[in-house]
């Protein structure tokens, strides 16, 4: 029976004075205990997630957690029936979640846990008595995203600092935050308090941390999640807020357009995605197949000129 794959997602905001010689170690470490994952190192710290069997996550758990540097370190967990991974990537960045700003992660929101987040929501209304924040890309808060949350219509993370001009005049209301898992609310929170905004906060753990514990509640749609899954539910029910872009059915299936100058991230059935060979529009497919006939035309050509060459050596 093969056994069940678990996911680990965690993060710290912590000094590292030799990334590069901290990469190479702990690649190695990684390769030794056979866990696939993609793993970001910098001077402020580390961001990642692995897989593996509950054997293996559960010694790079103790391998990671013995690290001074990272003692405490919270990671959240999930499960899966394959791979979500095909390598273990363990790379060097400049910054762990880039935002190109500077700020002093020592500003941070209050964190408030996933309990005192459902309180808020029980006791009061949100975009009235508070504002929920969601700090992700646009296309995560289009799979799901917590009921009434307001979204800043960015692209990357690092248009956040802009973007936060469609806050003007809420400085003063209370804010709470989320992301995925954490990391990058810890950055956007700071900025938001070194801009005046008084009373920032910061859902702790994230989504993942939240669904945990309260899987039924005010999350509404899939969490988009940066794996080869794309999509992992929250709910127990699998309620989806997408429908396919082409036909308009409901679903979450989602991928790359299959022609590399669009790549465009776009949501299909599989009905749709076997018709348009994976493109995500009649445009984009009729350029690929134009494209796949001149690389025919092509590999024809090199086949004659081969036969030509070979004839004229014998």
């Amino acid at each position: 029976m093969t056994k069940p794959i678990h996911v680990l997602l965690f993060y710290r905001y912590i000094t590292i004075k030799n990334p590069e010689e901290f990469v190479l170690k702990h690649l190695k470490e990684c390769r030794k205990l056979g866990v696939l994952g993609r793993i970001l190192v910098a001077e402020e710290g580390i961001n990642g997630s692995v897989c593996g069997t509950k054997e293996q996550t559960d010694k790079y758990k103790k391998i990671l957690s013995t690290d001074k540097r990272f003692h405490g370190i919270v990671f959240k967990e999930e499960i899966c029936k394959t791979h979500p991974f095909t390598k273990i990537a363990v790379k060097v960045k400049k910054e762990i979640v880039a935002f190109k700003k500077k700020v002093n992660l020592n500003n941070a929101g209050k964190r408030i846990s996933p309990k005192e987040f459902l309180e808020l929501y029980k006791k009061g209304e949100a975009g009235k008595d508070f504002i929920i924040l969601d700090a992700r890309n646009d296309y995560e808060y289009r799979f799901g995203r917590f009921k009434n949350a307001i979204h800043l219509n960015i692209k990357t993370f690092r248009q956040f600092p802009n973007a936060i001009k469609k806050l003007n005049g809420m400085e003063n209301n209370k804010i709470v935050m989320y992301c995925t898992g954490g990391v990058r609310c810890e950055k956007a929170s700071a900025y938001l308090r070194e801009k005046g905004f008084k009373d920032v906060n910061q859902l702790d753990g994230g989504i993942l941390n939240f669904g945990e514990q309260f899987r039924n509640s005010f999350w509404e749609g899939k969490c988009f999640v940066f794996d080869k899954r794309l999509i992992t539910s929250i709910r127990e029910e699998r309620n989806n807020l997408t429908k396919c872009e082409i036909c308009d059915k409901e679903c979450d299936l989602c991928r790359n357009c299959r022609d590399f100058e669009c790549d465009k991230l776009f949501v299909c059935c599989v009905e749709c995605e076997k018709n348009m060979n994976g493109c995500c529009s009649k445009k984009c497919f009729d350029k690929f197949k134009k494209k796949c006939r001149e690389k025919s035309f092509d590999n024809q050509g090199k086949r004659i000129n081969n036969k030509l060459v070979e004839a004229l050596i014998t």
